[in-house]
């Protein structure tokens, strides 16, 4: 995968504005991609040094509208902790 693929966008939230302080970054990652995989696409698009990634994978909602019944997709959220001597993610700072 390329690393533009792995790295879908990323998620602006307070809670993950918060974490922005402690080096921090919260992305929208592809299901399929692996801790390893998201480390190098980080390192590789933004140009830092990734400490650790933690990942969560969430279920998609189930939908309603009016008789039709349906299912948001499933993904996964990865936060990554930079390095303390890396520079930040400018897309973050606002």
């Amino acid at each position: 995968m390329v690393a533009h693929d792995i790295i879908r966008r990323p998620i602006i939230t307070e809670k993950s504005m918060d974490q922005v302080a402690d080096r921090k970054y919260t992305f929208e990652v592809a299901k399929g991609a692996n801790k390893i995989e998201i480390k190098k696409a980080v390192e590789e698009i933004f140009k830092v040094e990734v400490e650790r990634v933690t990942t969560m994978n969430y279920k998609g909602k189930p939908k309603r509208q009016g008789m039709h019944f349906g299912k948001r997709a499933d993904w996964k959220k990865a936060v990554v902790k930079l390095t303390p001597g890396s520079k930040t993610i400018e897309l973050f700072e606002a």
